[in-house]
């Protein structure tokens, strides 16, 4: 960006002073920066233009040029927004140390987030971030696939609390989407991306048009895009994240109960089935495919028998993706039109995410009687008629577990913005209506009851083997299901027990609407003071527009979906202000204030708050201070949901590893959280080095009645602990041994407010501009940029335990953060060609400083990204490869959310503008 005249320069300096974030077009049009740079001679006027025209950051509802926000507030561009090529906007800025990749298709292989891309500042859960879409809430916020990466103008990010300035949600933060209003032209363009070992092939298209008429009073545009990524399904293609898991070892490893071990594999199921009960000498016996029996090959069993290391098996770890399979679309259109004073708008957009893909394999230990005809025929007379026997199964025979979805959001919107008399007064007003619906399914399930009747088979007395059922109900479905070695079942029996359909249909809608005014009140000895108020009004409510009468009655085996019905609505009235208490040359000091009433249906009303201050020093220094009370309340699936299912493992007493199934519901009761955040810092730009730019802030957030539906683990950790309510959640097994605690099976929770979270952290950024013309004879820029955070406290007290989880860098720890995350960058550019480097850190830590873990260590980890690009006329060719050197991920269980479980991964595209 070019600035050509020294009163737009420093007008600029103060208007974003607030944004600790430098960007530079490196691949075309213009980035709003927090300070503007020394001009280049080769930069173009119009840059300069752009920028002047958008002097308003999202940290504050103040609206005129020379505010500085205390709010620190990070601008992102359209070309910082391209780096690595990443499949959506969020996954890009993902890439930003404040940001947690809590919700990606890789973070969501297992789960009925599939795919969904959704922001969360400071790793307090992406509730916890209010996303935007030009300053106004929109369904398509809990999945940025809906937005049209292409069509972006910038992304601004507030790293602090502002419920004060937009509402509920911004305990966190804010991430407010800007799209291009001012597009013109014609530009099509496409792109392609593999692994450096033939796999995750993704491939889209994408396409804008915008134009103005009526004389420049009028302007439409219209874009879109199309991308479908093929997942990566095979996990040992990569490195540490196969079957690993952790193991609990007999006789402990090096004082250690706990281990994170490569081939952990089920010890007590069988893919042929696997006896672990009945008669002594046949427990360990495994069926071959025609049905006869041999000794199974274990490895080496872990406490509590239930997995092992090594042997034969397999484990619900390798069965997940790596990635997730998806094609979506999105599209958007908008229409203005100026008539005096005001720019009357309408906008749309449309968007369809879905997939299909496999999930993991049935599997269950199974008795069966020992005059079962199946058992007879396989095993003759080791079993008697009055014997049973147990046998484990995994059923990947009969295919995997299919998980289906397909989200489809649209949205419209109608506003006006204006300007009253001399143009001092602005004002704005809009509406908006959006539906997110949402099918899901999962296919090739377990009907529990319909397996429990065609495991009693029986001979009818004329030699044909029949459910039980069919002796007293002749018209049964029921077909008895030969469970003793692969595939030798009937297809109608496989089809009787696997064949429903567990699936719902979801509708969300949201309704918002309102207006603001901004402007100068009056003045005082050091300028004007500014103020901004307005009113909003939202509406949400869920639907379950059908859903399967097994999970109804919740007869699938694994998973059944639960209704989500409810609502709520909200009425809320803001004002801001800043005050000027000094301009002089050495010193421009100023205070603001905000207040925002929220009145729910749910809980009734509550305030939220916020008071800075800044003071720009010399025009070098700009010290920034805010104290706010943010609020976030209940989400739909929160207050309403009925029941949730989620499948999870679990170490208990640090020395088994369990299976449960987690039942979460909703509390229509819930209280919002009350948030309380500090930020101080500072930004420095000296004119004594003109391109300089050093930034440092702290913060500290504290959240208060956090609602939370405790973890699985944290439930078992808790009654470990003595807690007899945690422990009343927990259904068992009947135990192994007289006297003895069984294994864990299902663990029951809801959402309360109980919670209280704490987090503190340091925000720092470099970055120089330097102009090649200084020292040679080449044209365009030099950029230098380095981003880093440090996060010594991330404390989760969730009601029963205070766990300190900076530092915890496991997949399986919920608010685990790295203490360190950075990224560093140079980029040269000019009017035709640029090329970038970046580096990536990730600092290591613990997997989970609460386990009695052997090899508790992960070491930090250092990616290199490379990208370039050259236009000739109107033609772009791009490409760019991330983790060049191929970095291998920690061992972890899943995949961890921090570090590249991909590898090498290579795109090109080009793209032509008309």
């Amino acid at each position: 960006m070019s600035i050509r005249s020294d009163s737009l320069r420093h007008a600029l300096l103060r208007g974003t002073a607030g944004v600790a974030l430098l960007v530079s077009p490196l691949v075309g049009g213009a980035a709003i920066a927090q300070t503007a740079p020394e001009p280049a001679a080769d930069a173009a006027p119009a840059a300069a233009d752009d920028a002047a025209a958008d002097i308003v950051v999202t940290g504050s509802r103040i609206d005129k040029a020379g505010f500085d926000a205390p709010t620190p507030t990070t601008v992102v561009g359209a070309a910082e927004l391209s780096l690595g090529a990443r499949p959506s906007v969020a996954q890009a800025l993902n890439d930003l140390p404040q940001f947690r990749a809590t919700q990606t298709p890789t973070s969501t292989v297992a789960n009925t987030n599939s795919s969904a891309s959704a922001m969360d500042l400071r790793g307090l859960g992406v509730t916890r971030t209010l996303t935007l879409l030009n300053g106004r809430r929109f369904t398509g916020s809990a999945d940025l696939n809906t937005i049209p990466q292409n069509m972006l103008k910038r992304v601004e990010v507030v790293t602090g609390g502002a419920s004060a300035a937009w509402g509920s949600g911004a305990v966190g933060g804010v991430v407010n989407l800007i799209l291009d209003d001012k597009l013109e032209g014609l530009t099509v363009g496409a792109q392609n991306g593999i692994s450096s070992r033939g796999d995750g092939h993704r491939y889209s298209f994408n396409g804008s048009f915008g134009t103005t008429f009526a004389g420049g009073r009028g302007h439409f545009m219209i874009g879109g895009e199309y991308q479908r990524d093929a997942g990566i399904f095979d996990r040992f293609s990569r490195p540490n994240v196969g079957s690993t898991d952790l193991f609990s070892p007999v006789g402990k490893v090096n004082g250690h109960s706990l281990e994170l071990s490569r081939n952990v594999f089920y010890a007590n199921y069988g893919t042929n089935g696997l006896i672990t009960g009945g008669p002594a000498s046949l427990i360990g016996q495994t069926f071959n495919a025609d049905g006869s029996t041999r000794p199974f090959q274990f490895g080496q069993v872990g406490v509590g028998g239930t997995t092992m290391v090594g042997g034969e098996g397999v484990s619900s770890n390798s069965e997940h993706t790596l990635t997730n399979p998806y094609q979506r679309y999105n599209s958007y259109a908008r229409l203005s039109y100026e008539v005096g004073q005001a720019t009357f708008w309408a906008d749309a957009t449309f968007s369809r995410i879905w997939a299909k893909y496999p999930f993991y394999a049935e599997t269950g230990t199974y008795t069966l009687s020992g005059s079962n005809p199946f058992v007879q025929q396989a095993l003759g007379g080791q079993v008697g008629p009055n014997d049973t026997i147990k046998v484990g199964r995994v059923f990947e025979d009969y295919g995997m577990r299919t998980f289906g979805f397909s989200r489809r959001n649209i949205e419209g919107a109608i506003g006006v913005d204006g300007t009253i008399g001399d143009g001092k007064w602005k004002y704005s007003a809009y509406y908006a209506h959006g539906e997110l619906r949402n099918a899901q399914s999962y296919d090739n399930q377990i009907t529990g009851a319909n397996l429990t009747k065609a495991l009693d088979a029986v001979d009818d007395g004329s030699g044909h083997i029949v459910c039980r059922d069919a002796l007293t109900n002749p018209g049964t479905a029921c077909r008895p299901l030969n469970i003793l070695g692969a595939g030798r079942a009937d297809p109608a029996a496989v089809s009787y027990v696997f064949g429903n359909q567990a699936s719902v249909v979801y509708t969300t809608k949201l309704d918002t609407t309102g207006f603001s005014l901004r402007g100068d009140a009056f003045n005082t000895w050091a300028g004007p003071v500014s103020v901004a108020f307005g009113g909003e009004a939202r509406w949400e409510s869920s639907t379950t527009n059908s859903l399967d009468p097994v999970s109804a009655a919740k007869g699938f085996s694994r998973f059944n979906f639960a209704p989500l019905d409810g609502g709520f609505n909200v009425q809320e009235g803001f004002g801001e202000v800043a005050v000027p208490l000094l301009d002089q040359p050495f010193s421009k000091l100023d205070i603001n204030g905000a207040a925002r009433y929220s009145h729910y249906s749910t809980s009734g009303g509550i305030w939220s708050w916020k008071v800075g201050a800044t003071d720009r020093i010399f025009d070098n220094l700009l010290l920034r201070f805010s104290r706010s009370r943010d609020i976030r309340s209940g989400s739909l699936t929160e207050l309403y949901t009925t029941v949730a299912t989620s499948f999870f493992s679990v170490a208990e007493n640090g020395n088994t590893y369990n299976n449960v199934i987690r039942y979460a519901g909703g509390n229509p009761n819930l209280r919002p959280e009350i948030g309380s955040t500090l930020t101080l810092g500072g930004v420095f730009t000296p004119t004594a080095v003109p391109g300089l730019n050093l930034s440092l802030d702290y913060y500290k957030i504290d959240i208060k009645d956090a609602i939370v539906s405790l973890g699985a683990q944290d439930i078992i950790t808790s009654c470990g602990l003595g807690n007899a309510a945690a422990c009343a959640q927990i259904d068992r097994a009947p135990p192994t041994t007289p006297g003895g605690l069984g294994a864990p099976t299902v663990i029951h929770s809801t959402y309360i407010n109980l919670a209280e979270y704490k987090t503190r952290g340091l925000d720092m950024e470099a970055s120089y501009l330097l102009p090649m013309n200084r020292f040679s004879n080449l044209p365009g820029n030099l950029r230098l940029r380095v981003l880093a955070t440090y996060v010594p406290k991330v404390e989760i007290n969730n009601g029963v335990a205070v766990i300190q989880r900076a530092g915890d860098v496991g997949d399986g720890v919920s608010f685990g953060t790295p203490k360190w995350r950075g990224t560093g960058s140079i980029t040269y550019t000019n009017s035709d060609f640029s090329i970038d480097a970046r580096v990536r850190y990730v600092g290591g830590g613990l997997y989970d400083h609460t386990l009695d873990l052997a090899n508790n260590r992960i070491a930090s980890r250092t990616y290199l990204d490379l990208g370039g690009q050259t236009t000739i006329g109107g033609f772009t060719l791009f490409a760019s490869v991330n983790n060049l050197f191929d970095r291998k991920p920690p061992l972890t269980t899943y995949g961890s959310i921090f570090y590249d479980s991909i590898g090498r991964y290579l795109n090109v595209g080009a793209k032509v503008h008309f």
